[in-house]
């Protein structure tokens, strides 16, 4: 019995760190390797993210995902039990409903997050909950989950609270987890890749790379992860947002130096 648990979480924290793995990786394979020219010229910061500060996030990343899996265990459990609903066949539920459950999650989760995130804020909580993850002043697709163990918990619960009240497809539950993992990765790239006319059009209510990266800069403010309706509510959202969005989305020339140093190493 003991056994079969430490190989069930074992595979859980396999599944969960090939999807972390995918979505870093990805994120940071395309910015980076592929469209690195276009990384230069759209990148938020001058600053540079050191090994150091990499080595950190993906550290702490793993930490996470053990986490991950620990609540994973008691999550299936639950669902054994009939406590959570995670279904499989299509047929069990209207089609309907199957259809909207993506966005349905995706707005909860985004409400939990802004919540969850703003409070961990609070100078009773940030230096043992949130503090961990702000070491990233510069962040990197690789801090997506570089959090503190506490953090990672509360974060994780998202799926056992929404499937105790609302069923479930898992293929939504999976569909959502990449969503978040690999939109987590973006918003922590420090490259905006949104074009400019994107804080002025009907699109603005989707957060960009400036939102969250202005977050790390400072250390408060733009709280939300997928949509910035919450901090606007709350108002919370920094005033020079838009402005500094602006800034990022214009393209930076790139001084003939860095180019031809970067011809030089390749």
């Amino acid at each position: 019995m003991l056994v079969d648990t430490l190989l069930l979480w074992l595979n859980v924290y396999l599944f969960d760190a090939g999807r972390y793995l995918f979505g870093a990786g990805l994120v940071s394979l395309v910015l980076f390797v592929f469209f690195r020219q276009f990384s230069k010229r759209y990148k938020i910061q001058t600053k540079q993210a050191s090994r150091a500060d990499i080595k950190r996030e993906i550290t702490l990343s793993a930490q996470t995902i053990a986490v991950y899996a620990s609540v994973a265990l008691v999550t299936i459990q639950m669902k054994s039990a009939g406590i959570l609903t995670v279904y499989s066949d299509w047929s069990e539920y209207p089609l309907w409903y199957g259809a909207i459950s993506l966005p349905l999650i995706l707005v909860l989760h985004d409400a939990y997050f802004y919540w969850v995130h703003r409070a961990i804020h609070h100078k009773t909580l940030f230096r043992k909950f949130h503090l961990a993850h702000h070491r990233s002043h510069t962040p990197t697709p690789w801090a997506a989950y570089a959090f503190a163990p506490g953090e990672a918990f509360m974060m994780t619960l998202i799926v056992p609270i929404v499937t105790f009240f609302l069923p479930m497809h898992h293929l939504v539950i999976f569909a959502f987890l990449t969503i978040m993992i690999v939109r987590n990765a973006m918003g922590h790239s420090g490259v905006e890749f949104h074009p400019r006319w994107w804080v002025d059009s009907k699109a603005d209510f989707l957060t960009s790379v400036v939102h969250h990266d202005l977050h790390h800069q400072r250390a408060r403010g733009n709280y939300g992860l997928y949509f910035t309706w919450w901090d606007r509510w709350m108002g919370t959202e920094f005033a020079d947002y838009k402005e500094r969005f602006r800034e990022a989305a214009a393209p930076r020339n790139i001084e003939p130096a860095e180019t031809a140093a970067e011809g030089s190493v390749a």
